[in-house]
């Protein structure tokens, strides 16, 4: 019996023996096929098809999994995959406006093998190639992310625009040369990874991101935005207002911060306190247009809120409001495209909040429910009427804004002119809009 186990046991010991010298074959072919691939990638595309299928075999040994120089061999492999896939995307114009990879993830993947090469070499040449592999994949992670970026893939973007900050810090814990050795081009990544992880499904992996970019200064506006909108959704009140603070004295025209504030406001019931601030700023510089324009927004949002809520007297009260901030905005500058759309945008949503209503009383048959039905619909078509001149003023005011070509378009199809319908459809349609 024992006799029979030793036996067993040389067998085992011979089978991974052959195992090992199997795989440090493939190993070795697999590189001589990447190399006639680097010969001439163009002719001799299958032979990267080859390569892969190779490295996914080699990777079935348990050896090779301990093998810097396999990883290596991964990582060269899926690095050529990411710059195909890149060239291929040069190429073919459907896929800017479509980016659909085979291998989507081929940079990320040569990162993981190169980092992974690194913490296994005992040699300085497995290191040094392993490095080198890093720095060429620098770009390519960094392309592909951008790609992502341009049709809002934000969470595929996001990936990849990480796995280039890694990159950069493997390299430098290496003293290795990076792309973004350039504090400039450091800091737009950073930004642009963040954002990717805001918009996408990462908004707390992003957090450290935009506290980097607050920190050092000089952050873009959308950063405190960002802050803020974080902090408050993690329900870090203190933190949120110092960033939104800190974002207003940077940006006091910026709207994104207000209306992050506003949403705010409404969100716990005090907007009154976003009143009285504007009302104090106006003070403080009467001439600044945005913040006449943006105390009438603030009304306007309590008007819808009150209008929706069912009190018409309160609503009526904050339309008046809005009317008159965006007013005194005119007197100002009686260009102001903002204040001029905004005053048709009042009228406009005063009249279409009326629908519901309308369409209630559509059901009754009765003669009281006719009268009320036709007197709610010729005040309603008054509406849409007194924000016609408004909307026309800011079409000359900006021809190519969408919002105005929609407010038109459905005014018009309204009052049954339906050629002039037609007209503003076409304009819609050339500004990419439906």
């Amino acid at each position: 019996m024992k006799q029979f186990f030793l036996s067993t046991v040389f067998v085992l010991v011979a089978l991974s023996i052959v195992q090992a010298q199997e795989y440090k074959k493939q190993l070795k072919n697999a590189n001589k096929t990447l190399g006639k691939y680097y010969l001439d990638p163009v002719a001799n595309k299958s032979a990267l098809d080859e390569t892969l299928t190779s490295i996914t075999s080699i990777f079935s040994a348990e050896d090779a999994k301990a093998d810097p120089e396999a990883w290596i061999t991964k990582g060269q492999i899926f690095n050529e995959i990411a710059k195909a896939e890149m060239n291929k995307k040069v190429m073919d114009e459907a896929l800017k406006l479509k980016y659909d990879l085979a291998t989507p993830e081929a940079g990320l993947i040569a990162l993981e093998s190169f980092e992974k090469a690194i913490s296994l070499s005992i040699k300085k040449s497995q290191t040094k190639d392993a490095l080198a592999g890093i720095r060429e994949n620098e770009d390519f992670i960094n392309n592909i992310g951008i790609t992502y970026f341009q049709v809002q893939d934000y969470n595929n973007a996001f990936k990849n625009f990480m796995g280039s900050l890694k990159a950069h810090d493997i390299l430098k814990s290496n003293k290795e040369a990076s792309r973004l050795d350039d504090e400039a081009i450091k800091k737009d990544q950073t930004f642009y990874t963040a954002v990717s992880g805001y918009f996408g499904d990462f908004k707390k992996e992003s957090l450290p991101l935009f506290e980097t970019l607050y920190k050092n200064g000089g952050a873009q506006a959308l950063v405190y935005e960002a802050l803020f909108n974080i902090s408050v959704e993690g329900e870090n009140v203190e933190k949120a207002m110092e960033y939104l603070e800190a974002g207003r004295k940077a940006y006091p025209d910026e709207n994104g911060l207000l209306f992050a504030e506003i949403n705010y406001y409404l969100k716990v019931g005090k907007l009154d306190i976003l009143t009285d601030k504007l009302k104090a700023a106006i003070a403080k510089e009467p001439d600044n247009l945005s913040v006449y324009t943006t105390l009438g927004n603030v009304y306007d949002q309590l008007n819808q809120k009150e209008r929706t809520a069912g009190d018409l007297v309160k609503a009526d009260e904050y339309f008046n409001l809005a009317f008159d901030y965006y007013s005194q905005a005119l007197a100002k500058d009686p260009k102001n495209f903002d204040a001029t759309y905004s005053q048709g945008a009042l009228y406009y949503n005063k009249a279409a909040s009326m629908t519901a209503k309308l369409n209630e009383l559509g059901n009754d048959y009765s003669s009281a429910g006719t009268k009320k039905y036709n007197a709610l619909k010729t005040e309603m078509d008054d509406y849409f009427k007194q924000a016609l001149p408004y909307f026309l003023k800011a079409e000359e005011l900006d021809p190519k804004d969408q919002n105005t070509m929609i407010a038109l378009k459905e005014i018009y199809a309204r009052e049954g002119q339906l050629d002039k319908a037609a007209e503003y459809k076409t304009k819609l349609e050339s500004l990419g809009g439906k």
